[in-house]
């Protein structure tokens, strides 16, 4: 059996194994949240480098400095298109299916105090000054805190650096090549402590939880992964038929990160595997090292659609019905919030709470999320993956730069 189906069959093996434990034996299974932390660390000592390395060679060794600012652009504009949608999606499926509705859970025993906090960090920034943070101090400092949107800047202008020197530069690039096959055979070596990290992470959430939570919030649980479902469908299917690039083909590659990313509810975990499999699918260096880190700020697809799905659910459980007008405001306003700020924990309630707050809805609602947002998260960073990985061969195909014979080659090697 090859190492790649090896691994997937331990990872699965260990989410199985991390349910039934974490079901049976939850004192003994929360324990074992510290392997989880333990793999996130491990796998966050790889991103700076990588991401640093990669898209300065993809840049300055490839000569696409002019084409940069067009991928850029076609890179934002996809993004805008998808985030849009997913905001349209999660506002009609709260209004269908209203996830809200009949919730028999007693308010005023839920407890607000860490939703509270929340209120402390500020979720709205404007235009510009997302433009002036996106622009790094220091790299070193961007780097010990994973900004990623910063690391690509500095990269950026970088390699634009490089290229002007010309020939003197040639050390300095052969080096970061290195760097780069270093870090690729570095994330083989992390990747095989996956299995180890998803037991512990997932064990610990079902010990932690309990599997009675599932019960209790099965509505709003069932109504968020169908969503996430009808996403996939009806924009990353959709966007794969147009360019005629296989979908399946696309989850066939990923899957390992796929499963690690749903696992463990952590995008980083799954970026330096989803890099690597991307390139390895057709994707020029280039365009997967500039498009997935971007996408980790500006493309949350899974988050986007759960923000507006989980507005109404909290207008709904207060008995509050928001006009059409109010429903579009908050999209509006979404639209800005949820960008740029991908580094703030508990993100997706961050930006809830500051939007509740913002129209004067009750935030007893985020609390109410509080206790199963592990679960919820897991689908939508899932989600957030798969869309990113998407985006990067959309954009390649735009650029007519994606290599259909490393594909075919890719998915024969892979049976």
């Amino acid at each position: 059996m090859k190492s790649s189906k090896k691994l997937t069959l331990y990872i699965f093996i260990a989410l199985i194994s991390g349910i039934v434990v974490g079901w049976l034996f939850p004192d003994i299974a929360v324990k074992f949240k510290p392997l989880g932390e333990l793999f996130l660390r491990m796998v966050k000592m790889i991103i700076a480098p990588l991401i640093f390395a990669t898209l300065t060679v993809g840049i300055a060794g490839h000569g696409d400095v002019k084409n940069l600012g067009k991928i850029g652009l076609k890179t934002i504009i996809y993004f805008e298109i998808a985030t849009t949608i997913a905001l349209i999606l999660g506002l009609v499926m709260a209004n269908i299916l209203k996830p809200g509705a009949g919730f028999n859970i007693d308010l005023n025993t839920v407890s607000t105090a860490a939703v509270e906090q929340m209120q402390n960090v500020q979720s709205t920034r404007s235009l510009t000054q997302m433009l002036v943070d996106a622009v790094p101090v220091s790299v070193v400092d961007s780097m010990a805190r994973g900004d990623l949107l910063q690391i690509v800047v500095f990269a950026i202008f970088f390699a634009l650096a490089v290229c002007a020197v010309g020939p003197k530069a040639r050390p300095v690039l052969e080096f970061l090549q290195s760097t780069c096959d270093v870090m690729f055979k570095f994330t083989e070596y992390v990747m095989k402590f996956a299995p180890i990290g998803v037991f512990g992470a997932i064990s610990a959430t079902i010990g932690q939880n309990g599997i009675g939570i599932l019960k209790s919030y099965a509505k709003l649980i069932g109504i968020t992964y169908l969503s996430l479902v009808v996403f996939v469908i009806i924009v990353l299917v959709v966007a794969c038929k147009i360019i005629k690039v296989s979908f399946r083909g696309i989850l066939k590659a990923i899957k390992d990160p796929a499963l690690i990313a749903f696992t463990t509810a952590s995008s980083e975990a799954a970026l330096p595997k989803a890099m690597e499999q991307m390139e390895k699918f057709g994707v020029p260096k280039s365009i997967v090292s500039f498009v997935m880190p971007m996408g980790y700020t500006f493309n949350l697809d899974g988050s986007t659609l759960y923000l507006t799905l989980a507005t109404l659910f909290c207008a709904q459980i207060a008995g509050i019905n928001l006009s059409l007008e109010q429903q579009l405001m908050i999209m509006f306003t979404l639209m800005l919030t949820s960008k740029g700020i991908a580094g703030v924990p508990r993100v997706s309630l961050v930006i809830l709470t500051g939007t509740l707050t913002g129209f004067n809805l009750p935030i007893v609602g985020v609390a109410v999320l509080l206790g199963i947002d592990q679960i919820l998260d897991m689908g939508r960073t899932t989600v957030n993956l798969i869309g990113n990985c998407v985006a990067t061969t959309v954009v390649a195909k735009w650029e007519n730069d994606f290599d259909h014979n490393k594909m075919q080659r890719f998915l024969k090697s892979s049976k």
